[in-house]
């Protein structure tokens, strides 16, 4: 996808960034979220240490199309099926979950299944995680 096309594809999407869990390190979220920006996305970003109830919550209460999961603890598992179940009891329907940060390669099928559309590790360009992105919110 060319810049203009993927700017074109994000410009009219709200992306939610958010930090669930205990895990104190956010430069790669906000990296990430301006990144989007720059690309045409409106991005919120929750902030350090969020429940899941929080992150679907603001999801839904700013009408967003996807929410980026930033997870650098370990318990990626435990967070995002729990994210996931809480904009299921909150009817999102429609909103689809992008997860990044350190999730080992065995894991990905595992949160995959779960629903989510994308999985971005450390050793991706943010190019391709726009691009990415782009394709899925198009």
């Amino acid at each position: 996808m060319s810049l203009q096309q993927t700017s074109a594809a994000l410009a009219a999407k709200r992306i939610l960034i958010g930090k669930p869990g205990l895990d104190g390190h956010d430069i790669g979220a906000k990296i990430i979220a301006l990144t989007l920006r720059n690309a045409g996305a409106e991005v919120i970003y929750t902030g350090l240490r969020r429940s899941p109830l929080q992150i679907a919550q603001v999801a839904v209460d700013e009408g967003v199309d996807a929410v980026g999961l930033s997870i650098l603890s370990g318990s990626h598992k435990e967070l995002v099926a729990d994210v996931i179940g809480q904009l299921r009891e909150l009817k999102a329907h429609g909103i689809k979950v992008f997860v990044g940060g350190t999730i080992p390669a065995e894991d990905q099928a595992y949160l995959r299944e779960l629903g989510v559309s994308a999985v971005f590790t450390a050793d991706m360009s943010l190019e391709a995680v726009v691009d990415s992105l782009a394709k899925s919110l198009a």
